[in-house]
């Protein structure tokens, strides 16, 4: 994801509420099935504008499954979890996943507990149907130091205990700094991989957010294999406009082996193939999401 995201990420690490838990079977049963989906940020003005509307524009391209990546004051776009879910599934879609950031204010180091608006965050996620609560970003707090890193997954690890008693997992997306950042010698990815549980913290792994730092998919899903249930599918072509070397593009296009890439996820234990376009070369968000799904079809999934 490029600066705009981030920015986004920074200025909307709101949280949420309501009291749902899923059977151990159901979370099962979800767990063993592979998706492919879209990460409504790749639509983000459109959904603004519409959210009815856009989802209606997606469930008739084809799509199943959808990712938010908006959520405050106990709303995803402007609706309530159980009002979401049901127009979710009118359409014939589901919300497996969805991003909300776990910020310094969710976590009380006096009481060593979350704050209860990121609990309601976790029972809101659960209420609408997700299976992965994921967090697309890591303040700069926690991760001073080594050892602040160190001492902070212990938190993610602490927060994939509270979402499976809903039947989730929490998970983390990286962005590039993770690759680029070192702390004692460790890159911030590799202290977060060893850092944390993989029986309660998931890794989505973004194959294009990477590309910026130099990092490339395929190295990290071999050096770590089967630690990532969840992918961010995205191609990158040379950027045009802003700070960053690379921009997001239509999947096939760019300098990503997207395919061999899902390809390898798909043996390793990757069920949630999450696409997700940012940058759009002259089209409309609509029409890239359209050509990127008809691509992964073809690809087979």
């Amino acid at each position: 994801m490029r600066n705009t995201r981030r920015d986004f990420l920074k200025k909307t690490a709101l949280a949420l509420a309501g009291t749902t838990v899923l059977s151990s079977d159901i979370f099962a049963a979800w767990q063993k099935k592979e998706l492919t989906g879209v990460q409504l940020y790749s639509i983000r003005e459109d959904m603004k504008k519409d959210p009815l509307g856009s989802l209606k524009q997606l469930a008739a391209m084809g799509y199943k499954h959808v990712e938010h990546a908006n959520y405050g004051n106990r709303r995803f776009y402007g609706f309530a979890a159980i009002e979401f879910k049901k127009i979710l599934g009118d359409l014939g879609m589901t919300m497996p996943s969805g991003h909300t950031v776990l910020n310094k204010t969710h976590w009380n180091e006096s009481t060593n507990d979350f704050a209860d608006e990121w609990k309601m965050t976790v029972e809101d996620a659960a209420t609408v149907g997700q299976l992965f609560v994921i967090s697309p970003w890591m303040d700069d707090y926690y991760r001073k130091t080594y050892d602040d890193m160190k001492r902070y997954m212990e938190v993610y690890n602490k927060c994939g205990e509270l979402c499976k008693k809903s039947g989730m997992k929490f998970g983390y997306h990286n962005h590039d700094f993770e690759f680029s950042q070192k702390l004692n010698g460790h890159t911030v990815f590799d202290i977060l991989l060893q850092n944390t549980d993989p029986a309660l913290v998931i890794q989505q792994l973004d194959i294009g957010n990477m590309y910026n730092a130099g990092a490339k998919a395929l190295d990290i899903m071999k050096k770590y294999p089967g630690r990532f249930e969840s992918m961010h599918v995205k191609d990158e072509i040379k950027s045009t406009a802003g700070h960053d070397p690379y921009e997001s593009t239509i999947l096939g296009t760019g300098v990503i082996p997207v395919k061999e890439v899902i390809d390898l996820g798909r043996k390793s234990g990757t069920v949630h193939f999450i696409i997700e376009q940012e940058s759009y070369q002259g089209k409309t968000p609509m029409e890239c999401v359209k050509e990127d799904l008809a691509i992964m079809k073809k690809w087979g999934y």
